[in-house]
């Protein structure tokens, strides 16, 4: 398994470990639900130094970007974050991203840890246009401060004014005595907060220096756990559960980052699903019945019948009720519809509800 610098550091708090991403990750500290309520109504922080990122330069970086993502990236200014994907040839999913306007004719996408060599060899693929691409994932430190006393811990290590910056925009400056250090207005969790990019050589510095600043509001350290458990709550998908190379970005319910206004890949084939329609769609459930959905649980009509699949599920820290997301056919993708999941050969009640699950705060 992979590491990340901190990895050490996890191990010595006495987190829980586990394979992610072919990472040896922190899977919880103290506990999920503990974990989950501390970002929720505090701060934690987040080691997601796994995650993989490109910087793509050059006079047609654009035009390979706009190439390769379903969002819109002319519309980005030096300062803005966009969240987009990379369609396949078939019209399904490769993988989910972030992209970052760096400066002028350059741009860096932040990308899923398990697609990383996938997303790099699309990607070099399609780079017909002479761009320069540089794969910066194993000098690239990640961490993810999340929640609403984030910003309070975060401004006493930076002169930048954290708060001048709105959502899905970031920053360059010095954060905690370390020189260009990217601090985003973004995060994964729908409670508020940065995500900081550094070099990897700074990541144990960075990492103390934050809880130190964060003392005073019981900063914790947040596992991978309670990372699902808040993004679920949120409606955020998933990659490899919710969406993968099967699932288009019109079943997944985004279309809002799948703008025809400009030439992709695959384009003509999603523009005719949302034109037509598509044979089914991913929802967000409640259940009704006592019982928990996990991935891969059936879901059923009234008689029984399969008619989907569960993608991610979970008792709900926040709201006390197990929730749920998974496809169902298009005629049933709509709120109040009752549907079942079948658990240990129980049909369970749940209904379609609209998501987020969780209004953000952000």
């Amino acid at each position: 398994m992979k590491t990340t610098l901190l990895t050490d550091t996890h191990i010595k708090l006495g987190a829980k470990m586990a394979e992610f991403a072919g990472y040896n990750m922190p899977i919880s500290y103290s506990g999920i639900n503990a974990e989950h309520q501390c970002v929720r109504e505090n701060v934690g922080v987040f080691d997601v130094s796994h995650m993989g990122e490109f910087v793509i330069k050059g006079s047609r970086a654009l035009e390979l970007v706009q190439l390769v993502t379903s969002n819109d990236a002319s519309k980005l200014k030096v300062g803005d974050v966009q969240y987009s994907c990379l369609p396949n040839e078939n019209g399904g999913i490769v993988d989910d991203l972030l992209v970052y306007h760096l400066q002028e004719n350059s741009y860096m996408l932040v990308v899923n840890a398990s697609n990383i060599e996938k997303d790099w060899n699309w990607i070099t693929k399609h780079n017909t246009f002479n761009v320069e691409m540089n794969n910066i994932s194993d000098r690239a430190g990640l961490l993810a401060i999340q929640g609403p006393n984030a910003i309070k811990v975060l401004q006493k290590l930076t002169e930048t004014d954290l708060s001048a910056i709105p959502y899905y925009k970031f920053a360059r400056g010095v954060f905690g005595g370390v020189k260009n250090v990217l601090m985003s207005n973004t995060g994964y969790t729908g409670a508020g907060g940065f995500e900081i990019y550094f070099d990897t050589a700074d990541a144990g510095d960075l990492w103390y220096k934050i809880f130190d600043a964060g003392k005073e509001f019981g900063i914790q350290p947040v596992g991978l756990g309670a990372r699902d458990t808040l993004r679920l709550e949120m409606g955020f998908c998933l990659y490899g559960n919710d969406i993968d190379d099967t699932t288009s970005p019109i079943e997944a319910g985004l279309g809002w980052i799948t703008k025809f206004s400009k030439d992709f890949v695959a384009k003509d084939l999603i523009e005719a699903q949302k034109k037509q329609g598509v044979s089914r769609k991913l929802v967000g459930f409640e259940m009704i019945d006592k019982g928990i959905a996990r991935h891969g649980h059936d879901i059923v009509d009234a008689t029984g019948k399969k008619i989907g699949e569960v993608t991610s599920g979970t008792q709900s820290p926040t709201l006390q009720k197990a929730i749920g997301m998974g496809y169902v056919p298009a005629a049933m993708a709509v709120e109040g519809t009752s549907i079942y999941i079948s658990i240990r050969d129980k049909k369970l009640q749940a209904e379609v509800v609209k998501m987020p699950f969780l209004k953000s705060k952000s």
